[in-house]
């Protein structure tokens, strides 16, 4: 069956250095974004042995990505967050915990920016967040309440595709030069 990556703790190893590892070692996947997402500790949750898992979830940009399987994996593949095979375990309970979790900080972080590059059009962005939300959004809304929650500056440069108008280039603003509105 499909699993999440994922093994166990070494003796002298702190969380996050183990997620990290694991991730690396199962899918050669390192030097990307990772969050704490919750404790699974349900006693039947591995029908072999008693586990509990510290999870987390991992971002990063899709196209940046090229997991292939090492260690104790046999294959990687993506998966659209509606279409899941069957998974091993609670997988499946994590995975839909992390999109909520995901889904619940767009509002309020600059989280969907974890899966852009540093400079990006105000289109990527709203991709992402279309394909987070699986919905469409109207473009003309999406600028104004982005614009409006002052997390985001015009660089200055413009990405030039195809015969089209070019894009004005963003970038997140520092959280540190972020102004707080009452």
């Amino acid at each position: 069956m499909w699993a999440l990556p994922g093994g166990f703790l070494d003796i002298d190893e702190d969380l996050e250095t183990c997620a990290k590892r694991e991730l690396q070692e199962e899918t050669g996947i390192e030097g990307i974004y990772l969050e704490q997402l919750y404790t699974f500790g349900d006693p039947q949750r591995d029908p072999s042995e008693r586990v509990i898992s510290i999870t987390y979830f991992a971002l990063s940009q899709s196209d940046h990505l090229m997991p292939k399987a090492s260690s104790d994996a046999t294959q990687t593949a993506w998966f659209p967050i509606s279409q899941l095979p069957e998974l091993a375990f609670d997988h499946a309970t994590i995975i839909q915990l992390a999109w909520k979790r995901l889904l619940s900080k767009l509002g309020y972080s600059t989280i969907a920016f974890k899966m852009l590059p540093k400079y990006f059009t105000l289109s990527q962005l709203q991709s992402v967040y279309e394909i987070l939300l699986n919905e469409n959004l109207d473009k003309r809304n999406f600028r104004k309440g982005i614009l409006a929650r002052n997390i985001i500056k015009e660089t200055g440069e413009y990405s030039r595709n195809g015969s089209h108008r070019p894009a004005k280039i963003y970038q997140v603003i520092n959280p540190s030069q972020i102004e707080i509105i009452k």
